[in-house]
């Protein structure tokens, strides 16, 4: 079973990080993700948990006691800033008076007066009383290496130690910092979420004569609504009425609106422009295209990349290592060497403040997830982190031929009857034997015959993988392939040499004729695979189950690296197989394709790339990578924002871990202060967020 919550109030990432660790572990946990980004998790459990939300409960207040676990049920990102920052803003406006209060007094009077001390811990206690109360609290769960013991134990020992006036000021610029780290995040959370912002609000249902506005998921399948000018199509459906310009470019990143017309397909999540349409609903909300990709975006975290998981296994060792460092350099030099204890312990208590890996548990998961928000908003779906880490590697790409780099609009431009039959002969029995065809080159044939087929008369109707099709009418059979179905069945025919895809027809065994069908390359497919190139792609191949010659007109036209024709599916991919293994060293390999006729070789790639998907479930399903329009192009904008993510993930890596290395060492030599310490702690922790949400800005 798979289940997911929403937990509220969740705001320590490192926290977010042990919960997920401690669901993996319980037995009869298939798969748990938290997205602190979302403030979701994600659990897939068997049969033998009769309660899970117990568990969850258990598990996520032992970590954050103050997390509310509430079930998921089409909620959509939680962006909001939490209910406290109004009251976290107040303690902070008393606890700085206060402490301003204790050192004008303390200049003036000197620190000898125990109203100047009580001053100091009052501020002391308003400021830090919620973090010494957390880390109780955690003490008593046994719970240690979270940034509320660290600076509870930091604080305290300096107060210890003499060190008043440091103590709270440290605090305080720890909760100031805490403060802006929680505004960073909530202000990042609201642009990712408004990258996403096409869930539609209501519908305007038709009943009778009238409409009534009701919400999207009480409308049904084969009702009827009306959609105004300047109002997003809240669900799937067909156009029955009316025609407008619809602009489609929140799901696909297509700055020119669509016309829509009657028997049009439209999408929910489109606006709707100029006129008012009227639809027949095809699809319940909880099915339609806008509810799956937000869900498709926002569950894309729980696949996280190498970094990531990187970044996860060193923040847990990282915090235990610092602080018996700490401990270490607290005692060891006055226990071995007669070094001074408040001296040695001071320095201590520094590398403890340092030691906390926020900056990095908050802003790499930020940055993939801001990375996936843009990529979204250019019409591009990436399922996961590590597809879109996958993406800055590309070594290799494969493209499918139909559909993919050609228009995949087939028409018929010439027949070549045999000597005993005519061209119109050849087309009827080509256009019955492909009347129960989805592929566009059937679609090209029967448009072309352009007469009423009635389907009862045809029967025994069976499509032969890689070859073509087979058909009876009139108690006649009918071949139509190419020449490998001819072959097959031992049928002498006349092999065309004219540029084409060519259908082959046989009747009973005889040859009758050739239908010649054309298909043209996409002007996009020369941008795309000149930019491919640039951006560091070794190899371009294409894969087709079309005849050579065709094939290598292809080809040479876009000046590929190779290409492979006449395959079968399973050939394609064998041949995919191969050029795995001529992959540079971590170099990736990915494939593009329709997402529907070549499932077994999205799967076998290391990123499998699905174009056109607007409205298509099966494209949505069978890739790792959706490019929502049928441009091949959008692989090279999916790249861009992948290098950009990639280089933002590592300046944050290199900062955080660079500052708090500097800040180490200078505690350590008692050069750096617990002011500067606090710095390498939430400081580094804002700013790396709000360089992760540059990719946001990316245009």
């Amino acid at each position: 079973m798979t289940k997911e919550y929403i937990l509220r109030n969740l705001e320590c990432p490192n926290c977010a990080n042990k919960i997920e660790v401690a669901l993996n572990k319980v037995n009869g946990v298939t798969f748990a993700n938290v997205n602190f980004t979302t403030t979701t998790l994600k659990i897939e459990y068997d049969e033998s948990i009769k309660d899970i939300e117990m568990i969850i409960n258990k598990t996520v207040h032992l970590y954050e006691s103050e997390v509310k676990v509430i079930e998921k049920s089409n909620m959509v990102l939680n962006s909001k800033v939490d209910k406290d920052s109004k009251k976290t803003l107040i303690i902070l406006v008393i606890g700085t008076i206060l402490f301003s209060l204790g050192i004008f007094l303390k200049a003036k009077y000197g620190f000898n007066n125990n109203f100047i001390l009580a001053i100091f811990l009052s501020s002391y206690a308003i400021l830090g009383g919620e973090v010494i109360l957390k880390a109780v609290k955690n003490i008593f769960k046994v719970q240690f290496f979270d940034e509320n013991f660290l600076m509870a134990i930091a604080t305290i020992g300096a107060f210890i130690i003499g060190d008043f006036t440091e103590s709270v000021a440290v605090m305080l610029f720890y909760r100031v910092g805490e403060f802006f780290q929680s505004l960073a995040v909530a202000k990042s959370k609201k642009s990712i979420a408004d990258l996403m912002d096409i869930r539609p609000d209501y519908a305007n249902l038709v009943i009778g004569k009238d409409t009534k506005k009701v919400g999207p998921d009480d409308v049904k399948i084969g009702d009827y609504i009306i959609v105004k000018p300047g109002e997003k199509i809240p669900l799937d459906g067909i156009v029955v009425e009316g025609e407008s310009m619809v602009d489609t470019s929140a799901l696909t990143g297509e700055s020119i609106p669509r016309h829509t017309k009657i028997d049009d397909a439209v999408i929910s999540g489109c606006i709707n422009q100029t006129g008012v349409l009227k639809c027949k609903v095809t699809k319940e909300y909880y099915e339609s295209t806008v509810v799956k990709i937000i869900e498709l975006v926002e569950n894309a975290s729980s696949k996280k990349s190498p970094t990531e998981n990187f970044i996860t296994k060193f923040s847990r060792y990282y915090t235990p290592i610092v602080v018996l460092s700490a401990t270490l350099l607290a005692v060891a030099p006055p226990l071995l060497f007669n070094g001074i204890w408040s001296e040695w312990i001071h320095r201590g208590l520094i590398f403890l403040v340092i030691s906390c890996p926020c900056a990095l548990v908050i802003s790499i998961p930020l940055s993939f997830f801001g990375g996936i928000g843009n990529a979204s908003r250019k019409g591009i779906l990436i399922k996961g982190s590590n597809y879109l880490e996958a993406l800055s590697n590309l070594d290799i790409v494969v493209f499918d031929k139909t559909g993919t780099l050609t228009k995949g609009t087939f028409e018929v431009a010439k027949i070549i009857p045999s000597l005993n039959y005519a061209e119109k002969d050849v087309l009827e029995y080509a256009s019955r034997a492909e009347v129960f065809s989805n592929h566009p080159i059937a679609f090209s044939i029967i448009n072309y015959y352009g007469k009423p087929i009635d389907k009862e008369e045809i029967k025994n109707y069976n499509e032969i993988s890689g070859h073509g099709v087979s058909a009876t009418f009139n108690k006649k059979n009918i071949l139509a392939g190419n020449e490998k179905l001819m072959k097959k069945y031992n049928i002498k025919f006349d092999a065309q040499t004219v540029i084409g895809t060519k259908i082959y027809v046989a009747l009973d065994k005889e040859y009758i004729g050739c239908i010649v069908i054309t298909d043209q390359i996409k002007k996009d497919s020369y941008k795309a695979i000149s930019e491919l190139r640039k951006n560091g792609v070794r190899k371009i191949v294409m894969l087709t189950g079309d005849n050579k010659s065709t094939a290598e007109i292809i080809f040479n036209e876009l000046k590929l690296d190779n290409f492979y024709s006449e395959l079968l599916p399973n050939q394609k991919v064998e041949i995919l197989e191969k050029l795995d293994c001529e992959k540079r060293v971590k170099g990736k390999l990915a494939f593009v394709g329709d997402g529907i006729n070549d499932a077994p070789v999205l799967a076998r790639s290391d990123i499998g790339i699905a174009m056109g998907g607007l409205g298509s479930d099966a494209a949505i399903e069978a890739s790792d990578i959706v490019l929502m329009t049928d441009e091949p192009s959008k692989l090279v904008d999916a790249i861009n924002v992948a290098k950009a993510t990639k280089k933002i993930v590592w300046q944050n890596i290199s900062f955080a871990l660079g500052i708090k290395l500097i800040f180490l060492g200078l505690g350590a030599f008692g050069i750096a202060n617990m002011w500067e310490a606090v710095f390498a702690d939430v400081g580094v922790s804002v700013i790396a967020v709000f360089n992760a949400m540059r990719i946001l800005r990316m245009k």
